[in-house]
């Protein structure tokens, strides 16, 4: 099993807390080309749903979403935002608690929800399918949990996203981490998938690229991504210098991006 898969990793080292999350999203708050940023975009989509929708996000990590779009989320939502990790969960609270909403939290496995039967006008999964082990399992909880007519948001990369970044990632763990795990749900295979659950299932895509200007961001990202037991930091080191070269001789370093959402109505 990839740790990318691997419960317990994921609880307890790669997303015990927000921090790896964290510099992550930095590398694209910071350097995406598009001005019309991704969750601003993501949430244009969700915000179809009714006035009164009951709405459960899967994967919530430190609650991004809402965060960012705090002052869009229209007041007659009940939302429950949801995470394998409890740091995640706790990051969340911490991001969201100063809005002045409320939000319920859970700890919850996608792959077996705690909810009846037809609970929830909108289920949202953001960049997280991919990590599940038994993907057929939690679409068939997703679309049990789902009224019917409800709405289920994906959001994943295309199998080139950031193919640059995941090269790199490649040579400074010794090993394909991050490309094998996000295969098995792209924009490019996942409509196959959720169609088996779905009758309704689209797609559309978010267009953007990342333009670094700074090294020190692109190594915080790498080191967040390879688990610390397989990093190679000789590697690293002559990575590194490479990309310092870069820098130097043509101002930046460009990363492609190819990232969008499914829709699936049950």
């Amino acid at each position: 099993m990839s740790k990318f898969t691997d419960q317990h990793y994921l609880k307890t080292d790669q997303y015990k807390d927000s921090s790896n999350l964290d510099a992550r999203v930095e590398l694209h708050k910071r350097f995406s080309t598009n001005p019309y940023g991704w969750l601003t975009w993501v949430f244009d989509r969700i915000l179809k749903l009714p006035a009164n929708a009951k709405i459960l996000e899967l994967g919530c990590g430190p609650g991004y979403l809402w965060k960012e779009n705090a002052s869009r989320v229209p007041s007659g939502w009940d939302i429950t935002l949801s995470d394998l990790s409890p740091g995640m969960l706790d990051a969340a609270w911490r991001n969201l608690v100063v809005t002045g909403r409320t939000y319920k939290f859970k700890e919850i496995d996608a792959q077996n929800i705690p909810f009846e039967d037809e609970t929830f006008d909108a289920v949202i999964a953001n960049h997280m399918l991919y990590h599940v082990p038994d993907k057929q399992k939690a679409l068939g909880e997703i679309r049990r949990v789902l009224k019917t007519g409800g709405r289920f948001f994906a959001t994943t990369v295309g199998e080139k996203h950031m193919q640059e970044m995941n090269d790199w990632l490649d040579v400074a763990g010794g090993g394909h981490y991050v490309s094998t795990v996000v295969n098995s749900f792209l924009l490019e295979n996942g409509m196959k998938l959720l169609k088996s659950f779905f009758s309704q299932v689209t797609v559309s895509g978010y267009e953007d690229d990342l333009h670094v200007t700074e090294l020190e961001p692109l190594l915080a990202y790498i080191r967040s991504a390879v688990p610390a037991s397989n990093l190679r930091e000789d590697k690293l080191e002559k990575l590194k210098l490479e990309l310092q070269d870069t820098l130097n001789h043509k101002g930046k370093i460009l990363i492609s991006k190819n990232s969008g959402l499914f829709e699936a109505i049950k």
